[in-house]
């Protein structure tokens, strides 16, 4: 199997080193000014050319894709479910939310916080793109959704929570979100461990969505605010870099150009937020000590924004605000390197038009430069360099969107020949912990910019595994959402209807195979089943499984011979005696209960049973439901093996009814009675089942003679949040048999019936009644048969402690 390992780990860091390398001897030289004349004519069109608020609305949900913690009812990415909902648990908070870095699961406090203010800028800065294209709810769900995070990453003034997760440990395994398992450690700064860095750019993006949240929801704006201050002061008191202290960040997010651009960019943003020009002099004040070239006074111009360093946002920032000619001259010349040049030099450039920064998202350098650019432009009074500047951030984002020597899209599910395979572990879906297996991706990862070409060469190739150019991350669309924002405000366009749409799954996700062991002989038949979890829409994990082998009884054999025994089980011992279902048909129940069966690896996403049901010298399997189709040399899917959860059934089809896997409501369609499959004397003569002789006409309606205590009940229940699964064991505990029964039993707590199986549901007020299916009515003197259904509550479960069975009041268990 592939397993990313270090070199993974390298992809995010910007190289600070290596870049003064590559922008004093791999940058273009440029030799006369026509000839940069002749390599930057890159005009906009006067018309859209790309549909701008559909790639915005598609950029938006690759955010909801990322999401980590307890799911709302809002969600919209229907194969992603509830994840790393322990996260903060080791330091006894809840730390659960806020967004998973890229293609793996560690939550970055540093690059998570960049992300969340640069979407915030963007609409800061361009609200008529979000309002022309409808996107702004969705725009400040995300940044709710990750900021109130960081309130809970920010328990005190002077501790904040800045990652949680392993990396090393992260990386080694290829599987979804939703059934990581491996531990997730919190990692924090405070004034002993400082992280002026990360407490910078946390405090920014509070701020900035303390901006956007001011008219719509004034409380929590204020909320937001006061830990932006919190966190500022917290930043510049107590200063050091966070990767110093916390070193599991180092391999991943190193602050390599120090907090000195964090101390800048959240004061202005306070400034912003406040009002209060203590905050702009403070913003002013550190401005002067941010880097400089290379034995130079001049700032630095040869590199751009992003998680790292935001000192080149500072320069247009103050320029706007102040209007001082020192921060214009740095802007300008920070952008003149972008574009025509400054002193013979110049980022390169691919043939196809891209401005190509660094090897390792490419494109996210760009998107981000683009979108400053446009900002920028537009308060420029200057005609040629507005024009350049604008000019530049279109051509940038139309080359991501497809305006390149490949004429494809390098946004997923946007535009012509977008990349199919991004090096993301919860898209890919593979249930084998292997970035190769399944060959094909299983989600639709809508919205996420890959990370492009990796030289200035307009070469790519859609590769899993090349997490240089096909990684996706959070900061890599950050600029990139913010500049088509900008981009719907001014040229329009249209949102798709009805997006998303719902995934289908690609196939069985949670079944079982089986094969013969052996040819079924004299007195007994013997099974190698395999429980497969295979499930992606969400993942999830199977805890409390069990598989139903259903056969007949035969004539003239004893239920009281009837036996499981198991001679493998990797579930454990199997002891288990067979039930019966209601006249002649039983079936064998494999408990795979306290097994967790998860899409994690060849081992982890299976349970394979071997097991012996006996019953005795005329057994003969032919009739028997389960064992049709099975074969005795490989194993197969069957359907004809029905699997539970909790008592619900999740694949196969029970013997007599009509809905295999349960969908919406499973329940009602028994009572069709069709499925002729079963011999015909299961539904239409009930009364047979018992002794003939007697005279049974009277009692059909009449309770039968179960006398007080005739019935016992057994009751459990696994419960969530919201809702809970129940599972009935109905014992017939009198000496008479029953030929139909209702269960009849009280919710305590306002629980709400939404769903049943294997009897017919229906709930008056608190009062819940189970009417026997059409093959589960005839229960013999001992026999049992088990029911079960779906509740939800609003917080109290109490289970329910009194049942009546035909009226009889019943013995629970």
């Amino acid at each position: 199997m592939s397993r990313p390992t270090s070199s993974e780990a390298l992809r995010r860091r910007p190289f600070r080193a290596r870049r003064r390398t590559v922008a004093g001897v791999t940058a273009l030289t440029l030799a006369a000014g026509a000839a940069v004349a002749g390599v930057l004519a890159l005009p906009a069109t006067a018309a859209p050319a790309y549909n701008y608020a559909e790639a915005l609305q598609k950029s938006l949900f690759f955010y909801e894709a990322q999401r980590a913690g307890d799911l709302p009812a809002s969600n919209r990415v229907s194969w992603r479910g509830d994840s790393a909902l322990t996260d903060g648990a080791d330091v006894g908070l809840d730390l659960t939310g806020g967004w998973y870095d890229a293609g793996d699961h560690v939550k970055f406090g540093l690059p998570m916080a960049f992300t969340s203010t640069m979407l915030a800028w963007g609409a800061i800065e361009s609200p008529g793109g979000y309002t022309k294209s409808g996107q702004m709810a969705a725009l400040k769900d995300n940044l709710r959704w990750v900021n109130d995070y960081f309130i809970k990453a920010h328990p005190s003034p002077n501790v904040l929570y800045v990652q949680v997760g392993d990396g090393e440990a992260d990386h080694k395994w290829w599987g979804p979100a939703e059934v990581m398992p491996m531990a997730r450690p919190s990692y924090k700064v405070d004034a002993s461990c400082p992280g002026t860095d990360v407490a910078g750019e946390t405090a920014a993006s509070l701020a900035t969505a303390s901006i956007l949240f001011k008219t719509d929801d004034p409380a929590y704006s204020a909320k937001l605010l006061t830990h932006a201050k919190q966190l500022y002061t917290f930043a510049d008191t107590y200063r050091g870099k966070y990767s110093d202290c916390v070193t599991a960040a180092a391999s991943y997010y190193k602050s390599w150009s120090g907090y000195q651009d964090e101390l800048v960019w959240g004061a202005y943003w306070l400034y912003k937020a406040t009002g209060d020009a203590a905050y702009l002099a403070k913003a002013e004040a550190e401005y002067d000590k941010l880097s400089v070239e290379n034995q130079t006074s001049t700032h630095s111009y040869k590199w751009t924004v992003a998680w790292d360093d935001k000192t080149f946002a500072a320069y247009p920032l103050l320029a706007m605000e102040t209007g001082k000619q020192k921060y214009v001259d740095d802007a300008n010349r920070w952008l003149d390197y972008w574009t025509v040049g400054v002193n013979g030099q110049r980022v390169p450039y691919s043939p196809g038009g891209q401005a190509v920064l660094d090897t390792w998202g490419s494109l996210r350098y760009a998107a981000n430069t683009a979108f400053v650019a446009l900002v920028y432009s537009d308060w420029l009074t200057d005609a040629t360099r507005k024009a350049r500047y604008h000019d530049f951030g279109v051509r940038q984002i139309n080359y991501a969107l497809g305006d390149n020597p490949r004429n494809s899209s390098y946004v997923i599910g946007f535009g012509a020949n977008p990349p199919q395979n991004p090096h993301h572990r919860t898209a890919h879906g593979s249930w084998l912990d292997s970035m190769a297996n399944p060959e094909k991706t299983r989600h639709v990862l809508y919205g996420a910019l890959v990370g492009g070409p990796g030289s200035a060469n307009d070469a790519y190739t859609d590769k899993r595994d090349d997490y240089v150019a096909n990684e996706v991350a959070t900061d890599y669309n950050a600029g990139f959402t913010s500049a088509l924002a900008r981009l719907v405000d001014e040229y329009g366009g249209t949102p798709l209807a009805g997006f998303p749409v719902a995934e289908k799954a690609d196939g069985p996700e949670i079944f079982v195979e089986a094969m013969l062991n052996q040819p079924s002989s004299s007195g007994f038949t013997e099974v190698k089943a395999m429980i497969r979890n295979q499930s992606a829409f969400p993942a999830r994990a199977l805890k409390n499984g069990a598989l139903r082998y259903w056969f007949r009884l035969d004539p003239g054999e004893s239920a009281a011979n009837l036996t499981l025994t198991s001679n493998y089980s990797e579930c454990g011992t199997q002891t288990a005696k067979p039930v019966s279902a209601g006249g002649d048909l039983y079936y064998a129940e494999v408990s795979c209960v306290g097994q967790n069966i998860y899409p994690g690896g060849q081992s982890a996403h299976r349970r394979e049973i071997q097991f012996r049901v006996s019953g005795g010298s005329g057994w003969n399997p032919a009739n028997d439901p389960s064992f049709t189709g099975l074969n005795s040399t490989a194993l197969g899917a069957t359907s004809n093996i029905t699997l539970y959860d909790a008592g619900k059934l999740i694949w196969g089809t029970e013997p007599g009814t009509v809905t295999p896997t349960p969908t919406p409501t499973p329940t009602p369609t028994p009572t069709v009675t069709p499925t002729p499959t079963p011999t015909p004397t299961v539904t239409p003569t009930p009364t047979v089942t018992p002794t003939p002789t007697p005279t049974v006409t009277t009692s059909p309606t009449p309770t039968p003679t179960t006398p007080a205590a005739a019935c016992a009940v057994t009751y459990s229940s696994n419960a969530w949040s919201t809702g809970l699964t129940g599972s009935i064991r109905v014992t017939n505990t009198s000496t008479a048999p029953l030929s139909s029964w209702k269960l009849v039993f009280a919710f305590p707590s306002g629980q709400q019936l939404s769903q049943g199986w294997s009897a017919t549901w229906s709930q008056t007020g608190s009062t819940v009644t189970a009417q026997n299916a059409a093959w589960n009515g005839a229960l013999a003197p001992g026999a049992s048969t088990d029911i079960g259904f779906n509740a939800t509550h609003t917080g109290a479960n109490t289970n329910p402690t009194a049942f009546t069975l035909n009226g009889v009041a019943c013995t629970v268990r």
